[in-house]
């Protein structure tokens, strides 16, 4: 169950419906909330002007009460009784007529003043002694106006009050009438407009009383809990009151305020049915949104996750199965059909790839990967029988000259040449399940299941046969050989990938050996793991110091000062002893490991150099750089670092390049000699005449000596020609302004004859072998000796 949940919180249905109902929600609560304010901003105003009708209601009502108790005062002054009391004295009279009057009139306090505003009688019984302090605010102002009243509060509730003249015709008095501002005034207003009316009073204890109100009991504590002055906005329970407060009387001890309030719940009652209503209509609206909506998300993802559901079969490599949803017509089923086309497309390129991985486009042969898979599955299917049942064979071959072929001959007539080969293979293979492929390039293999080494002889010698009658191609005719090699299973290899490469070692030793097809025999392959070891080990020989400085001598013939030497390496093998350069020194060109030879003799040189022992000797150290070497574009700054950390200086060297070396790519060889040159270094071309190209760059190149390869001076002693070469190279480089070097030099007579011929140095047996250091340091030392004597 979780997770299902979990799986339709992230699917794409629910994040459609969420988030479409989000924002749904929020649009319509933006609009409740707007609404709503401004329902409650105008229930305000409307109450605000209500107030205002209230406020002017509630001063004409007091208005009116006061014109009451005024034409109450005037009728009783005009009574002529009364009048005839006042003015016989009749103080009982007087006092039985403001008492009556008063009654009928509904006033708290009707009293007669004379005309210094002095009380002569009084309604009450009890005086005017509880009204004294109010009668003393309001007296003056209602004696200086006749229509006017004024509101006083005595004892926590407000009175109000009118004063008439009595004139006979003179002013002989005044009649004065109060009136309570009680509860009969607060609910004749509240009958009139239903507002709630409240009287306020600040005691002379500081605190505000009520003592007239028609609020409810709530509204009503909350009215006496607000001890502030001004009060424009009473809350209690969820109900809220606005206020309209009005002064009654002058400024006093007892301060009063009549209160008007409406409430804004009843006002906005009526919208917040209309606002209920709205929010059902949302909810309804949402519930529906969200069916509709879910019921779209659905039309639309349901197909969606039939083609995730397709994808997931193209991606497992299921081709076969349809796309659903194909015949669509909206951008789903474009889609779909886009899907489909995909993977149609698909089937169609991984078909041509599977083709392609495991066979070759040209010859229309199986290639390596499939031929490989094929003997392991040979190998597999024979494994549970013994060999003396069954046993299966490989055999390559590999076509000779191909290279020169397609250099004289062209590409195309190449492919040519390797589908006619092909053809005549696939003549070869009679048995069921036996196999022919092109493993790459010129080289093809066979698989004969069921066949020991002398049936697959037997099937390489037809081939060989078959090889022997030359292919035409319209005018041109082409004569085939090709080296064939033997490996049989399970006799010399138990896997199949040893098997291929053993059956490659055969073929290899056919081409070398030149008499036919070759089986393999362990023999053949001892050298090749021997020379894979010494490789593995040459790489470890300079961090164990086992290679050692050899030098061989260089002598001056014309009795120039000086001293040469060339720097040759030997590898002193813990277990193999001497190792032979040339078991060695190939195979570390070939894998670029020459170039930390070079470095490491360079070192060696450089340090011998600095040696105290050769100091005073003018030596010169020729060192040779290999085409790796000459590729490498720091091998300048490398040389130049050691010339700095032994303290030497480049004119101590000489370095040898060979033709080849230069020939292999002649811009950049030279591009680096110049820089060597420009180092300071001395530069010699080694084994000169045996190139083909260099004397096209002799006169470019930045050399300072040639060095005649040992072929022509070791043969100069008996051939004319070869002494004619020697002479010619000597010439040449002199008029050049270069120096000559011989070696092979092996007896003295050669050694005179390059004398005579004007060779500028000699090396060779004849003068020395290659010594180590200390031994070299010797035969100087014996050669200044024999000089010094004249031995």
């Amino acid at each position: 169950m979780n997770w299902r949940l979990a799986t339709l919180s992230r699917s794409l249905i629910a994040r459609l419906v969420g988030i479409s109902l989000l924002l749904l929600l929020l649009v319509q609560m933006a609009g409740f909330a707007l609404v709503r304010n401004s329902i409650d901003r105008n229930a305000r105003s409307q109450i605000a002007h209500t107030l205002d009708t209230d406020e002017n209601v509630w001063r004409r009502l007091l208005e009116q009460n006061a014109e009451r108790l005024r034409q109450g005062a005037t009728l009783l002054t005009a009574d002529y009784g009364f009048r005839t009391a006042v003015g016989s004295g009749d103080q009982h009279t007087i006092q039985s007529a403001l008492e009556n009057h008063g009654q009928r009139m509904g006033a708290a306090v009707v009293a007669l003043l004379d005309t210094q505003l002095q009380v002569r009688s009084v309604s009450s019984d009890k005086g005017l002694g509880t009204f004294d302090q109010a009668l003393a605010q309001v007296l003056p102002t209602l004696s200086a106006s006749e229509q006017s009243s004024q509101i006083s509060t005595v004892h926590g509730l407000p009175y109000q009050f009118v004063l008439v003249p009595m004139r006979a015709p003179v002013l002989v008095g005044w009649v004065l009438m109060g009136f309570p501002i009680n509860q009969p005034l607060a609910d004749e207003m509240q009958q009139l407009l239903a507002v709630q009316v409240a009287l306020r009073v600040h005691g002379t204890d500081g605190q505000w009383g009520v003592p007239v109100s028609t609020l409810s009991a709530p509204a009503l504590a909350a009215l006496r809990k607000h001890s502030s002055e001004a009060v424009t906005e009473l809350t209690h329970g969820h109900d809220t009151l606005l206020v309209r407060s009005m002064a009654l009387g002058q400024e006093g001890p007892e301060q009063a305020q009549a209160l008007l309030l409406r409430s804004v719940d009843a006002v906005v009652a009526p919208y917040r049915q209309l606002q209920w209503l709205l929010a059902a209509i949302t909810l309804t609206g949402l519930v529906l949104f969200a069916l509709g909506h879910g019921l779209m998300a659905r039309w639309v993802t349901t197909p969606l996750r039939s083609l995730v559901l397709g994808t997931q079969r193209i991606s497992r490599g299921e081709y076969d199965m349809p796309v659903e949803h194909t015949e669509r017509r909206d951008e789903i089923g474009l889609l779909a059909r886009s899907f489909d086309r995909m993977r149609i497309d698909i089937a169609e390129q991984q078909a041509e790839i599977r083709h392609l991985a495991y066979w070759d486009r040209l010859t229309g042969l199986p290639n390596r990967e499939r031929f490989r898979n094929t003997v392991l599955a040979a190998i597999s299917a024979h494994a549970d029988y013994s060999p003396e049942v069954t046993s299966l064979a490989v055999i390559t071959l590999d076509l000779d000259r191909f290279k020169h072929v397609n250099d004289v001959l062209g590409h195309a007539f190449g492919d040519k040449l390797l589908q006619a080969v092909a053809k005549r293979l696939r003549e070869q293979i009679m048995a069921h399940g036996d196999m022919v492929a092109r493993m790459g390039g010129n080289e093809f293999a066979l698989l004969l299941r069921r066949t020991d080494s002398h049936a697959a002889m037997v099937v390489a010698c037809n081939i060989t046969q078959s090889f022997e009658r030359p292919l035409a191609f319209g005018d041109q005719m082409v004569d085939l050989s090709a080296g064939i090699g033997i490996a049989c299973w399970p006799q010399d290899a138990s896997d199949v990938d040893t098997l291929l490469n053993r059956s490659e070692i055969a073929m290899y030793a056919a081409k070398r050996k030149l008499n036919g097809p070759q089986l393999y025999d362990p023999i053949m392959d001892s050298s090749s793991a021997q020379t894979l070891s010494l490789l593995t080990e040459l790489r470890r020989a300079i961090e164990r110091n086992e290679l050692r400085l050899y030098l061989q001598p260089k002598v001056p013939l014309q009795g120039k000062p000086g001293l040469a030497v060339e720097a040759l390496v030997r590898w002193q093998h813990p277990q193999r002893g001497l190792v032979p350069p040339m078991d060695f020194i190939p195979f570390a060109e070939q894998t670029g490991f020459v170039r930390q030879l070079t470095l490491w003799m360079f070192e060696e040189s450089a340090r011998l150099l600095a040696d105290p022992r050769t100091q005073g000797m003018g030596l010169r150290i020729s060192v040779n750089l290999s085409t790796r070497d000459l590729l490498d574009p720091e091998l300048c700054e490398r040389l130049q670092a050691m010339l700095v950390r032994h303290g030497v200086l480049p004119q101590g060297f000489c370095l040898e390049i060979t033709e080849s070396a230069i020939m292999d790519d002649p811009q950049r060889a030279e591009a680096m000699l110049n820089r060597l040159s420009q180092h300071g270094f001395k530069l010699s071309i080694d084994d000169f005449g045996t190139g083909y190209s260099s004397l096209g760059y002799l006169k470019r190149l930045p050399v300072d000596e040639l060095k005649i390869d040992k072929s022509f001076v070791m043969g100069m002693e008996h051939d004319h020609d070869d002494e004619m070469i020697v002479r010619s190279t000597i010439d040449l480089a002199h008029n050049l302004g270069l120096t000559v070097v011989a070696e092979g030099v092996e007896n003295a007579a050669i050694l005179e004859r390059l004398r005579a011929l004007s060779c500028d140095e000699a090396q060779g047996y004849h003068v020395s072998r290659p010594v180590p250091v200390d031994a070299f340091l010797s035969w100087h030392a014996q050669r200044a000796w024999a000089q010094e004597t004249g031995r």
